[in-house]
């Protein structure tokens, strides 16, 4: 495929990503940077200092709401992504509602029931329509381990043997690895690349 064929159908595409932690901060920027015209950002949380060794926000943005900030990010490094932001906590039973415009959903979520429920919302609530989620974020090293599944309409970056994240470390480097992982996928199943 052609570069100006990529970058026109990223231009036009529409990403949305439950969570701007430490996956959906860095999801969005890789997402941002590759060229996705339009992202819908979902997140209640506000920036503390403790989060800075695995998301994408900085010192001076300590106490500000996540979404904000990550918006304010996104426009210093890129130019012509449209960021819409939904500052609120995703509610059981009406969690997929926000995502209905978008191209792909993106769950980038902390707490591990929540991520169930909002998996299975979408998947029900919004068939058809792409979910790329992980699983297994923590821990140190096990590169080795991180696979990607595909179940229909879910696509699953996961460690099967990683420790939960209250038991081990949520650093950078690991994070990032499956925060990327996620972003490819959704850029192939944008651009229709392999599945």
């Amino acid at each position: 495929m052609e570069k100006i064929e990529v970058s026109r159908k990223l231009e036009g595409s529409f990403v949305g990503i439950a969570g701007a932690g430490g996956l959906g901060s860095n999801i969005a920027m890789a997402l941002a940077r590759a060229g996705v015209g339009h992202l819908l950002i979902v997140d209640f949380d506000r920036v503390e200092a403790s989060n800075l060794n695995r998301q994408y926000f900085f010192l001076d943005q300590v106490g500000d709401l996540k979404v904000e900030a990550l918006k304010k990010n996104i426009l210093r490094a890129v130019d012509g992504c449209d960021v819409d932001m939904i500052n609120g906590k995703l509610v059981k039973g009406s969690m997929a509602d926000p995502f209905r415009d978008v191209d792909v959903v993106v769950e980038a979520l902390d707490d591990a029931s929540t991520k169930v429920s909002f998996i299975e919302e979408v998947l029900l609530g919004l068939p058809g329509k792409p979910i790329v989620a992980a699983s297994g974020v923590a821990g140190i090293g096990g590169s080795e381990r991180i696979r990607q599944r595909r179940y229909d309409d879910l696509y699953l970056v996961e460690d099967p043997k990683a420790l939960s994240s209250e038991e081990d470390v949520l650093l950078c480097p690991k994070v990032g690895q499956f925060a990327h992982h996620q972003a490819n996928i959704v850029l192939e199943l944008l651009v229709g690349g392999s599945e």
